[in-house]
């Protein structure tokens, strides 16, 4: 017999106020199967069901209290619907999945999460967490386990800190090395405070070192690294090397790769000192004729003054060690005492690969050789900009000399300017300096004759200055080329500062110290760059706040309060501006730790300085996607009085949120359409800084209005944001915002701004050749210490061009690049499972192509329109098969130049749907999920790793008994020979006033 369904329920609420319990607690169970669809009327006799579960003596005051919580939801009352569940108790059943149950788990774990917080924080006193709430969450967590639904228990637990929950749910995993991976992932990339992070950090290694036998040392230096513990890394990589194992040393040899690639220098220079304790000297008698032998090709490098610094010697020892015979000795003493441990020649030259890996040199090499030799920069593009600017613009001709810059940054190679040295000679004063600088993009990294391509524009010592402007553009380029690298060129940079009185080569010398500094806090050269911020200079002030900003970077130093003075003292806006941005620079990475200077500079009375707390609230909380750094930054973004510093505010959005790039264009989409130009301006570069490389359909949606916009100066930082969000990605998505440049940068009525900013983003679409990406994370997640602070001083561009150079320092190559045990490039494949026109370089231009550029229309005039109309009519009416007009030869050009470039193109073979690509590779980052490494039984080269299948893999040679076929190493462009700059000649001086004269007025 089937039920009649319930058409009201007055009877059962009747029953409610009955004497027996009995009858109440029938009504209760009767409503609560029918309240879904009589919640209105049992609303309105909630007081009783209020009432009923109030009475401690009502034996089924549950029943009322999960009736009571129904109601409440229905009417989205959802604070009083969790108070009544909670007192429900078990009847709360979470297991259900029921969307009232759904709902009410959320905001119970939002509700607990929150306290937590506060909780653990302790930064308010607050009562004990209920029990009823901390009961629902931890039946959450049993009804995980018990579904076997472990990473929402591991998201749970790292959302509420609960450590020990999260342990629990971890070592319930069958795969444990899987659901560790998991964990390190979502904790980097979801947990906001530093303090938690770095206790699940140091869960997380426990539980690495205690999950097999053999650990998996990768993922725990990627540990050790975030939580500074340099000490413990370096026992872990002299164990690796110290082991018989030849298996154990490879994989020190790509945790090296992978610590270098995370741009932390300090952290790395501790590793390399650990290591260096352990390590006993090599003997005496065979070690030193070895050392001279090696050192005796390098003196290249030294100075004819013989100021050499002390880290230079080291690293040219260092380079040279591996081909160096001094194990042979050893060798053969063996008849004698054979040594081991740390005295073995195995052990030395497995250190002396290490050493190499952990100073950066074998890196560096690599992407230069990789950059060299895969360069596709289109020198018809270059060729074409210089030929639609203007000859007396001296905006445009300075940013193409960028673009060029850009487009071979790291490859060596400058052709362009070598045969445009005419045109490159009208730069003068700071065009100069700016376009010497830009050799320092090109040659970057060019370590080893970094110096001696340079050398015909440095300074000569204490002689005179020639040409002022070309020299202190070249100590900008050294600090370019040595970016991070440094020990071997500082003390040389130092003395340049130190031998000159010049502003304009200060600045220079200033920016160069920075960046060959970067992050190193050294105490000598701290000092030296004060005594020029105190020498009171506009010019070289500024760059001297940069300086020991880059100096200080990401240490947080107490000398912030130092140049926060002088910032006060001081009445030159340039020299506050780069003070201010100078302290922004020092809190890089120190999140709550830098709360009290961000607070400082945002609410100082200067907007320069308030402009400045907003690149710190910035860089303190890049990637982390910190709420209270975004509220703070939008609460500035629409209050403050300066446009400036609302700009400001907008931009370093993308700082914050890059970690989630797709986050930025909802959070700034709003922004992006305030009638304040500077706002939206700073929206574009926003979503540019966050979805560099990415190619996010969001992302482009949001800047191509932006690229139309009214004002210049937003549509120079659209087209810019733009290039960087497309940077590699498919042409097939790239080629209109290619044709689109090409168009405003043709246009002679098109605004200086924004052509200067179609310029700058042409360089940067095709920036190292065509193979790097603007990349602000490192392939483990780590943040790029480098990358997100020369991002943050390219965009200073708006105050001060000559810094729209630090755009070189975010770019990464993207490359795959295989090493064997000798560090050296064995020949073996890759397979790339997808079509190779799908990631390939863009076609080259023809000379056709770069001539129609320019090419004017032909006019048409209305009656020559009306003629050919009559004419068409009259061969109609005669049977005539083609009309005879006027401007026959114009017509058929018209007619014949589409089909003929279709005619040119021959029909291809289908193409494959998979190629193979060699050692070493181009992959750019949307084709790694579809690089696959070969596999199988006869397969020699193994990867260490296989995720992700780009950067540098150390590869394990299965058959080593077999001839190892290498690479052939293409040499470097550009070393026989000094680099192309403007003609060093001597300064053109500004004319002289006119000679004192008398005018009579009639």
């Amino acid at each position: 017999m089937s039920s009649v369904k319930l058409t009201s329920a007055s009877g059962l609420l009747s029953l409610l106020t009955e004497e027996e319990n009995s009858l109440k607690d029938y009504a209760l169970k009767s409503l609560l199967r029918v309240v879904d669809d009589h919640w209105a009327e049992v609303a309105g006799s909630l007081s009783v069901v209020e009432s009923l579960y109030e009475d401690e003596e009502f034996p089924q005051r549950e029943h009322a209290a999960l009736l009571a919580s129904k109601v409440f939801y229905h009417l989205l009352e959802l604070n009083d619907s969790l108070t009544y569940a909670l007192g429900a108790g078990e009847l709360f059943d979470v297991s259900d999945n029921s969307e009232y149950v759904q709902t009410l788990v959320a905001k119970c774990i939002d509700q607990y999460v929150e306290l937590r917080v506060k909780e653990v924080d302790g930064k308010e006193d607050l009562p004990p967490i209920d029990t009823r709430l901390t009961s629902i969450v931890e039946r959450m967590f049993e009804r995980c386990f018990r579904d076997g639904q472990y990473r929402q228990a591991i998201g749970i637990a790292l959302e509420t800190r609960r450590l020990d929950k999260l342990k629990e749910a971890i070592l319930m995993c069958e795969d444990i090395n899987e659901v560790l991976s998991y964990t390190l992932k979502a904790s980097l990339k979801l947990i906001t405070s530093r303090e938690f992070r770095f206790k699940v950090l140091l869960e997380l290694v426990k539980l690495y070192e205690s999950a097999s036998a053999v650990p998996d040392y990768m993922s725990v230096c990627t540990c050790l690294m975030f939580l500074d513990d340099h000490s413990t890394v370096a026992k872990i990589l002299d164990q690796l090397i110290s082991d018989e194992d030849e298996d154990k040393a490879l994989l020190a040899y790509q945790i090296g790769f992978d610590l270098f690639e995370n741009e932390i220098p300090q952290f790395l220079l501790k590793v390399r000192d650990e290591i260096s304790a352990l390590v006993p000297p090599p003997a005496a008698p065979p070690a030193a004729p070895a050392l001279e032998q090696a050192g005796t090709p390098s003196t290249e490098e030294a100075t004819p003054e013989g100021e050499a610094a002390e880290g230079a010697e080291s690293m040219e020892t260092e380079e040279a060690a591996p081909p160096a015979t001094a194990p042979a000795p050893a060798e053969g003493s063996a008849d004698a005492l054979e040594p081991t441990g740390r005295l073995a020649p195995t052990y030395q030259t497995r250190w002396q690969k290490l050493q190499t890996i952990l100073s950066g040199d074998a890196t560096i090499s690599l992407h230069l050789q990789f950059l060299s030799s895969h360069n596709k920069a289109d020198l018809l593009i270059l060729k074409g900009m210089k030929n639609a600017i203007e000859t007396r613009n001296s905006v445009c001709h300075s940013a193409t000399i960028l673009a060029n810059a850009t487009m071979h940054a790291g490859t060596t190679c400058d052709t362009f300017l070598r045969e445009n040295l005419d045109w490159l000679s009208r730069a003068t004063n700071w065009a100069k300096f700016s376009a010497t600088a830009g050799l320092g993009v090109i040659h970057r990294g060019h370590l080893s004759q970094g110096r001696s391509l340079m050398e015909p524009y440095l300074p000569r010592g204490n002689s005179p200055s020639v040409s002022p402007y070309s020299e202190g553009g070249a100590l900008y380029a050294l600090g370019l080329i040595h970016v991070d690298q440094g020990e071997g060129i500082r003390q040389f940079l130092l003395e340049s500062l130190r031998n000159t009185s010049n502003d304009v080569i200060q600045h220079g010398a200033c920016l160069g110290l920075g960046l060959a500094s970067l992050g190193t806090a050294d105490t000598t050269v701290y000092e030296d760059i004060k005594g020029v911020l105190y020498s009171e200079s506009a010019v070289a002030g500024e760059a001297a706040g940069i300086g020991m900003g880059l100096l200080l970077a990401g240490t947080g130093s107490e000398k912030t309060e130092e140049m926060l003075q002088y910032a006060h003292d001081t009445q030159h806006e340039k020299i506050i501006q780069g003070l201010s941005m100078g302290c922004a620079l020092t809190v890089y990475g120190r999140e709550e730790e830098a709360d009290t200077l961000i607070e400082t500079l945002a609410r100082d009375a200067d907007p320069i300085l308030r402009y400045g707390g907003m690149y710190a609230t910035a860089l303190a909380y890049r990637g982390t996607g910190n709420n209270n750094a975004i509220r703070r930054l939008l609460h500035f973004a629409v209050s403050d009085v300066s446009d400036d510093v609302r700009r400001a505010a907008v931009l370093s959005l993308g700082f914050v949120l890059y970690q989630t790039p797709e986050q930025c264009p909802r959070v700034v989409a709003l922004l992006a359409e305030s009638y304040n130009p500077h706002m939206r301006y700073g929206a574009a570069m926003a979503v540019g800084i966050a979805c560099s490389g990415t190619g996010l359909k969001e992302a482009i949606a949001l800047l191509e209005p932006l690229v139309t916009d009214a004002v210049d100066y937003v549509r120079q930082g659209a087209l810019i944001a733009m290039a960087m969000v497309l940077i590699q990605q498919p042409e097939t998505r790239a080629s209109g915002f290619r044709k689109q440049l090409d168009k405003i940068i043709a246009d002679k009525h098109e605004e200086v701004m924004a052509k200067k900013g179609a310029i700058m983003a042409a360089g940067l679409l095709d920036a190292g050749g065509r193979n790097v990406t603007v990349g602000l994370r490192s392939r483990s997640a780590s943040h790029r210490m480098a990358a997100v602070l020369g991002l943050a001083v390219f965009t200073q561009y708006w105050y001060w061009y000559p810094l729209a150079y630090f755009i070189s320092l975010p770019l990464r190559p993207s490359a795959l690049i295989g090493l064997n045990s000798d560090l050296k490039m064995p020949k073996f494949s890759a397979t790339s499972t997808c079509r190779p026109s799908l990631f390939a370089y863009a076609p080259p231009l023809s000379s056709a192509t770069t001539t129609q550029v320019s090419k004017a229309p032909t006019a048409v005039l209305s009656t020559t329109a009306k003629a050919r109309a009559k004419a068409k009519r009259d061969a109609d009416k005669k049977g005539e098969s083609k009309p005879s007009t006027p401007a026959t030869d114009a017509d058929s050009t018209m007619e014949t130049d589409e089909p003929s470039a279709r005619v040119a193109s021959p029909e291809d073979a289908p193409e494959p749907t998979s190629e193979q690509l060699e050692n070493p590779a181009r992959v750019v980052p949307t084709q790694e999920k579809y690089v696959r490494f070969q596999e199988g039984i006869g397969v020699r080269y193994v990867p260490l790793k296989r995720n992700p299948p780009s950067g540098i893999i150390i590869m394990k040679d299965t058959r080593p008994e077999l001839p190892v076929e290498l690479v052939e190493v293409e040499p470097t462009q550009g070393v026989a020979q000094p680099a192309a700059a403007p003609t060093p000649a001597i300064e053109e001086e500004e004319p002289a006033p006119p000679e004192p004269f008398e005018y009579a007025m009639a």
